[in-house]
């Protein structure tokens, strides 16, 4: 092996122990690490899934309720409630 290969080889051994020492494989040795990351992910998820559309019902609900002061788009959903009421 000439000089050129074993720096190579060397440089590649270098990479694989750092890459080995990341915190990532660190975290990911024991199943319950695994699992434990999974269900905190999943219930952080499920939170911000739920706080998100919450708020944007919430806006959409307060956008929606200023059309009636918009003069062509106000007569339109005017005429809509009305017929929605017709029909309960």
């Amino acid at each position: 092996m000439d000089n050129r290969q074993r720096r190579s080889v060397n440089r590649l051994e270098s990479a694989v122990r750092k890459l080995s020492e990341h915190y990532f494989f660190r975290m990911n040795e024991s199943v319950w690490t695994i699992i434990w990351f999974s269900l905190l992910r999943g219930l952080a998820f499920g939170l911000g899934t739920v706080l998100g559309a919450t708020i944007m019902v919430y806006v959409l609900v307060l956008l929606l309720s200023q059309i009636e002061f918009i003069p062509i788009i106000g007569e339109w959903a005017a005429r809509i409630i009305e017929q929605i009421q017709k029909t309960e």
